[in-house]
């Protein structure tokens, strides 16, 4: 014993995953109880299936990893629900079992491994095609061996949950909350990334700014509830209205910005600002559903630079896109003739 628990301490200290803490016990198991094959399960209630996740095989008996088993048929099932963790008699106790029938089990040996709610999640077993007898020992190991493994599932679902969370944090820090967009900050990295494309691949910059005129009017008639359902609409035009590879921030209040690749600095990089700023304008004027009211709006004013990656900077293109923005507000705010 006193081998098994030095061989037990190392298994534990250098494994930091579930197959690396596994493995080395199902050796463990088999060397303990005798029994040729041992094996750790996984149970599915929903889908009435249990998998045979990690084994070790050392004799005749052959229970192979991924195995998977109706659990209405399964000896663990059977063993739970009668309380009977160990027999040496399977044909007499379960004969009815076609996959004890099919694999030639004479003995067998499951404890049952359970999630941090109480929740099944598999089990730990050990099984042989001959008789053979369980000490008390044995059984105590089986048990504390399940206990080791409940512990680091425990310890992986932690560190899953730490990374969703970190993730969640991480996104939330780049994602505008009312519209779902990016923000100014995730817009800041993506326009430093697209620069650098642009910069290697010889390409034009593509910077647009969308002010929503009346946006203010907007809130002062309807309410706020109904601004806000406005500018999430008017996020989901300017997002139907992009091009691959376009990126679409909310700048705050009533500003989004659109960043792109243009077409290589060889062509007709204005042409392709004005094609931009026409298709984001149109995608601006409509009816908008805000709340109980419904908005019919005539558009934003939409201006779009043309930035070339080896003379201008990041901050550069988007005073120049702000600028175009605002030559477009003062043209349509002149009287016309």
């Amino acid at each position: 014993m006193e081998s098994l628990f030095t061989q037990l301490s190392g298994a534990v200290s250098h494994t930091n995953t579930l197959e690396a803490l596994t493995r080395p016990l199902l050796q463990m198991l088999e060397a303990v109880t005798g029994l040729e094959s041992t094996y750790l399960t996984t149970v599915d209630l929903a889908g009435g299936l249990q998998h045979v996740l990690y084994a070790r095989n050392t004799r005749e008996l052959q229970i192979p990893e991924g195995l998977t088993v109706p659990w209405g048929d399964a000896l663990c099932r059977r063993a739970l629900e009668e309380g009977r963790p160990y027999t040496d008699d399977v044909p007499g106790v379960w004969g009815d079992s076609a996959a004890a029938r099919q694999l030639g089990l004479q003995t067998y040996a499951s404890t049952p491994l359970r999630q941090d709610d109480g929740a099944l999640y598999g089990t730990l077993c050990a099984a042989s095609s001959r008789r053979r007898p369980l000490s008390p020992e044995a059984g105590q190991a089986l048990k504390l061996f399940a206990r080791l493994i409940e512990q680091q599932l425990a310890r992986e679902r932690l560190v899953e949950q730490l990374r969703q969370a970190n993730a969640e944090l991480k996104a939330q820090a780049l994602t505008d909350a009312l519209t779902g967009l990016m923000n100014r900050r995730a817009l800041m990295q993506e326009l430093r990334r697209l620069t650098a494309v642009a910069q290697r691949t010889g390409r034009w910059l593509l910077a647009g700014t969308v002010d929503l005129d009346g946006f203010k009017q907007v809130n002062d008639t309807h309410g706020h509830d109904a601004g806000d359902g406005f500018l999430c609409g008017v996020a989901e035009a300017l997002k139907a209205a992009l091009r691959a590879g376009d990126v679409l921030a909310r700048m705050g209040g009533d500003e989004f910005v659109v960043i792109g690749l243009g077409p290589m600095l060889s062509e007709d990089g204005r042409g392709a600002a004005q094609l931009l700023q026409q298709r984001l304008a149109a995608a601006t004027i409509g009816r908008y559903a805000a709340g109980p009211a419904e908005i019919d709006y005539a558009g934003a004013s939409v201006g779009v630079a043309c930035m070339d990656p080896q003379r201008s900077g990041v901050e550069e293109a988007l005073r120049e896109s702000d600028a175009a923005m605002y030559r477009v507000k003062e043209t349509r705010r002149r009287p016309r003739d």
